[in-house]
């Protein structure tokens, strides 16, 4: 059954000079603008479309995809801002309206946010929120510690970086397990480091446990490579192996316990030696 908000496939009954009317069950006749006439479109065939509201609110067809469906978060940029709001393209001819109330700042056009899109309850209008926290849910029993999940960043708190996980769940990483530069609105590939009680995952992004090892040392032994030693040992400090490597001291000793195992590297007092194969 046809439904606002939802992409289904339609049937084409009439053909008019404003485009072409489609058989929407329930909703009655909706109209397929004729901007987005292509040649195999008559009437008997199907095509498949997206359902939201035109500009006076009455049931529209296009054949376009948005950039977020409703229920989904993504990152959108603001195009215009009045007395009603911030409005926003989502890759559709009608652009999304964000009431001043779904607003955690004001919207500056130009700029871009991670929105939510949903259907407001009262008006049965598709609109967005800035209000992310309000929308995230617990990912209790649903993840395992070390699952791989792409992760959206939206804000930063003293703790870490606040994410969006699976388009859905509640993360953070915190920022002490950092290595590297994180922007607002990126979507980075993650590991669940552990669920929560209160059904928040803790993210890391890298791998943890034994599989963490692997794609690590690989990427400790170039660093080594390149002069052939390093100026660290067990004793250095967290800001020195940061420095040198963009890791936690933890898995430089992890890495390094590996790889002087497999004799790829030694261990001198003052510093760590490459062994050339």
């Amino acid at each position: 059954m046809a439904q606002l908000g939802e992409r289904c496939s339609l049937r084409i009954i009439k053909s008019r000079n404003s485009g072409f009317y489609l058989d929407a069950g329930d909703l009655g006749e909706i109209l397929l603008p004729g901007t987005e006439y292509t040649p195999e479109l008559h009437v008997g065939v199907d095509v498949s479309v997206f359902l939201y509201l035109d500009s006076s609110d009455r049931p529209i067809a296009t054949r376009k995809i948005p950039l977020a469906m409703p229920g989904e978060i993504a990152l959108l940029t603001c195009t215009a801002a009045n007395d009603m709001g911030a409005f926003f393209d989502w890759g559709l001819p009608k652009e999304l309206l964000v009431p001043y109330r779904e607003q955690a700042k004001p919207m500056i056009p130009g700029r871009h946010y991670v929105v939510k899109v949903m259907i407001d309850e009262k008006s049965g209008r598709f609109v967005g929120s800035q209000r992310i926290s309000r929308h995230l849910i617990s990912a209790a029993a649903r993840y395992q510690d070390g699952d791989r999940v792409q992760a959206l960043l939206w804000g930063k708190t003293d703790l870490g970086y606040k994410a969006v996980v699976e388009g859905k769940y509640n993360g953070l990483f915190f920022a002490n397990q950092v290595f590297q530069k994180l922007e607002y609105g990126q979507t980075v590939t993650a590991y669940v480091l552990e669920t929560r009680s209160d059904g928040k995952l803790t993210l890391g992004l890298t791998q943890v446990g034994r599989k963490k090892i692997t794609p690590m040392a690989q990427q400790f032994l170039e660093k080594l490579k390149e002069t052939g030693e390093l100026p660290l040992t067990d004793d250095s400090t967290p800001a020195a192996i940061q420095k040198h490597l963009g890791m936690s001291k933890k898995s430089f000793k992890q890495v390094v316990g590996q790889l002087y195992k497999q004799k790829k590297i030694d261990l001198e007092p003052t510093r760590i030696v490459w062994i050339d194969d």
